[in-house]
């Protein structure tokens, strides 16, 4: 009944608003029906809608006798015959008249003619509210999808952009909402002493709604975090700071932990979430604690626990949207399922690649995804045997030295403005056929082209007489890209965090960056001069690269 309200709601009178229903005929004034008219609503349960529609054709307003507020409405507008005007068994309007200025009743003819009237108006009523109603929708479709990029962006901007790294231990993570804007979040927090916050969580209902909430409650989970607080303080905290503002029927579950990367301890509290599994050499163990959803009551008090990860042991933080997927038989993926990935540890293949790799199977290709699905791994590594970083590489003339490494790529490209994208391009060739992420390769790249620009500038003076040589590099376990110039015996200086309201107030010079970005490029930048040249290497990782994040 939407359709007919609103095109009911569209009538207008076509009497004065301030005519009196005990007026008599003869007092109507010509000046009086050209005055503005105003609308007349129509319920739709309204008796008088019935009668319209059993009865087509004029029809005078005096002879009925409904109870009806639309009849009294007609009435004191002074409307003496009232046609509907019927399109598909459904009223679109009427074509209201007053009393004749002629005072004369309406005559036969006059009835046939308004009849005639009527049945040629009636569809062309009909499509201009379809019309305006397709217009209406539009704009509305419109302001949504407007609301959607901006929900969406939001959501994109407060996910993190890169996992943590941290010597000894391999993060992935993976995110993918049911809708263009979901309900789940994850997140890392970083201490000064070196431990980790690690969040997940999931709020009730999706879209934009769910997300305003997940980004409130992300912030209220960093500012309360800022502490330093056991995790069931700054979930507690957090809790009663969500209470007051959170919509009615909403809530969130959360997990925050707090890993200290030197002892492997996890400590953690859960607000109604999913329970993290954890892996070891024994198999799979869920780990446990209590507490509330966010957002439900205030004062809730929340367990906490902790769990140590020796070396090879790995925990996965995942949202209900993985157990709860159904395959086309309608069952469910399951906790069952999950504990019984999470307990074979023979499986070499990546902990969220796996999971991924057995959902897809299990729910089949034709899957509509039903809730959002957010995975957090996080693997204490093994200590490679024998596999320390070279410390010393090969003189130039060498292609293999007894560290294990061999030459891919060697070249020189003249001091020359522009020469650096050379320099990048060859670099990226030579090492097309490794085992290296394309993001690795990127930054490697560019932190070649920012080392090739300062030894042409700052070496070489840009003489271009004066190459600056570079050479490509592999080991076993490691990249490394030397770059050669002429600079002789002038030292480089130290790489230094650049102070950027210093710089943008004109208090230092823009310049400085160059060696900053490098150093955080790589893995490890060593320099070397001696009396004829400056030597910067620059060496990244091999181990670990393919573990890289899967976020969405």
């Amino acid at each position: 009944m939407t359709a007919f309200l609103s095109s009911i709601q569209r009538l207008r009178r076509i009497g004065p608003r301030s005519r009196k229903p005990e007026a008599s005929r003869n007092t109507v004034r010509k000046e009086d029906w050209n005055a503005t008219p105003s609308p007349i609503t129509i319920a739709p349960d309204d008796p008088i809608v019935a009668y319209f529609l059993s009865m087509p054709g004029a029809i005078e307003i005096a002879k009925l006798h409904l109870d009806s507020p639309a009849l009294r409405d007609l009435k004191s507008a002074g409307v003496t015959i009232t046609i509907p005007l019927v399109s598909q068994g459904e009223l679109v309007g009427l074509l209201n008249l007053g009393p004749r200025l002629s005072q004369q009743e309406y005559s036969t003819d006059d009835r046939r003619l308004l009849n005639t009237l009527a049945t040629q108006a009636a569809p062309a009523v009909r499509v201009a509210q379809m019309v305006r109603q397709q217009r209406v929708e539009a704009r509305e479709r419109e302001r949504i999808e407007q609301e959607l990029r901006i929900a969406r962006l939001i959501q994109q901007t407060l996910l993190p952009k890169e996992l943590p790294s941290v010597q000894g231990w391999q993060f992935a993570a993976y995110y993918q909402p049911a809708r263009a804007v979901g309900g789940d979040f994850y997140d890392f927090l970083y201490f000064d002493d070196g431990r980790l916050g690690i969040v997940i969580g999931d709020v009730t209902d999706k879209g934009v709604p769910a997300a305003l909430v997940m980004a409130t409650t992300r912030s209220i989970l960093r500012t309360a975090a800022q502490a330093g607080d056991t995790p069931g303080i700054v979930l507690e905290q957090a809790n009663n700071l969500l209470c007051p503002d959170i919509p009615p029927k909403m809530f969130v579950t959360c997990l925050y932990a707090i890993l200290d990367p030197r002892t492997g301890r996890i400590h953690y509290a859960n607000a109604g979430h999913d329970l993290p599994y954890q892996r070891h050499s024994e198999g799979a163990s869920v780990l446990r604690a209590t507490g509330m959803p966010l957002g439900l009551m205030p004062g809730m008090r929340y367990e906490e626990k902790e769990t140590y990860l020796k070396e090879g042991d790995s925990v996965l933080f995942y949202s209900d949207g993985l157990i709860e997927a159904h395959n086309p038989a309608r069952d469910m993926f399951g906790f069952p399922r999950l504990m019984t990935l999470m307990s074979d540890s023979a499986d070499s293949v990546p902990l969220i690649e796996r999971m991924l790799n057995e959902l897809a199977s299990f729910t089949g290709s034709d899957w509509e995804q039903e809730d959002d699905v957010t995975l957090v791994a996080l693997q204490r590594k093994v200590a490679p045997e024998n596999k320390a970083t070279p410390s010393k590489l090969p003189e130039a003339s060498d292609n293999t030295s007894n560290d294990g490494w061999h030459t891919l790529e060697s070249f020189d490209l003249p001091s020359e403005p522009g020469n650096e994208r050379q320099a990048m391009r060859k670099v990226g060739d030579a090492l097309q056929h490794l085992d290296l992420s394309p993001k690795r390769i990127e930054q490697l790249k560019t932190a070649v082209a920012e080392a090739t620009m300062n030894a042409m500038e700052h070496g070489n003076h840009y003489q271009t007489d004066l190459p600056v040589q570079i050479r490509v590099l592999a080991s076993e376990t490691c990249v490394a890209v030397r770059i050669s110039d002429r600079g002789q015996n002038a030292d480089i200086p130290d790489p230094q965090t650049p102070n950027l309201e210093a710089k943008l107030s004109e208090l230092q010079t823009p310049r400085g960056w160059g060696l900053f970005l490098i150093k955080n490029l790589v893995d490890d930048m060593r320099v070397t001069t001696d009396q004829n040249h400056h030597i910067v290497e620059l060496i990244i990782s091999r181990e670990g690269d393919s573990h890289a994040s899967q976020n969405a």
